[in-house]
This record gives C-alpha cells, sequence and structure tokens, in this order.
C-alpha cells in the first residue's frame, strides 16, 4: 500500500461517534441553562451544521473519485485520457470553491448562532435581575 493510500484509508474511515456531550458543548458556548426556546435555537444550530458537514464531505468525497480518475489517466500516458485530465482538474478546482464557500458560510452562521444566544443570555439575566 503506498503512502497515499494509507492516508486516504486513515481519513476516509468511518469514525466513532464523538464522546463529546453536545449539550456540555453548547453550555460552554453560551454559558446559560437551557430552556425550550434554546432548545429550539441549539436544534436549529445543530442541524444548520450537520448540513453544512455533510455537504462539504460530498464535494470533497467527489473530488477524492475525480482524483482518482486523474491519477489514472496520467498513468495510462493515452492521449485521450490526458486530455480528459484538463476538464477534470477544472472540476476539481470548481468543487474546492464550492467547499471553501460551504465553510464560509457554515463559520458565519455558527458565529452567527453563538452571538444570538449570548445576546439572549444575557438579556435574560437582565430580565431576572430587575425581577
Amino acid at each position: 500500500m503506498d503512502s497515499f493510500s494509507a492516508v486516504e484509508e486513515a481519513t476516509f474511515q468511518e469514525k466513532p461517534k464523538n464522546s463529546v456531550d453536545k449539550t456540555s458543548v453548547k453550555r460552554w458556548l453560551t454559558g446559560a441553562e437551557k430552556d425550550e426556546d434554546e432548545e429550539e435555537c441549539d436544534t436549529e444550530a445543530w442541524e444548520t451544521l450537520n448540513k453544512s458537514f455533510k455537504e462539504a464531505q460530498s464535494v470533497l468525497d467527489q473530488n477524492r473519485l475525480l482524483i482518482q480518475q486523474v491519477n489514472e489517466n496520467h498513468q495510462s500516458k493515452i492521449p485521450d485520457n490526458l486530455v480528459k485530465n484538463v476538464a477534470l482538474i477544472q472540476e476539481i478546482n470548481g468543487n474546492i470553491s464550492k467547499v471553501s464557500s460551504v465553510y464560509s458560510n457554515l463559520s458565519v452562521n455558527f458565529a452567527s448562532f453563538v452571538h444570538q444566544r449570548r445576546v439572549k443570555n444575557k438579556n435574560d439575566k437582565l430580565d431576572r435581575s430587575d425581577s
């Protein structure tokens, strides 16, 4: 097995479920106890983040297959296959832009969720202190 295959194998193996408790992470991010509105917000946030990660992973998996095809075409040294590589490499580059955009949007969404939660918690603390 060559080194690329070993790295690829390690990278794409199914990983065990994360042992970090999502509730603990959410509380750490927000510094607050849960209520029904917060739970709904958390669900929305986790679903949005999960959707983004799945989208990015799908495009990365597609790129992995395209790269394998490019390597096979290159090793064949058949002129038509080498010409096909131009389009394949262009598709790979386009996919890299998609992944970059997905991660950029994910970052903005995550920051927005954290900000919204912190503002809500601050307002809740102020409301409690006024009571």
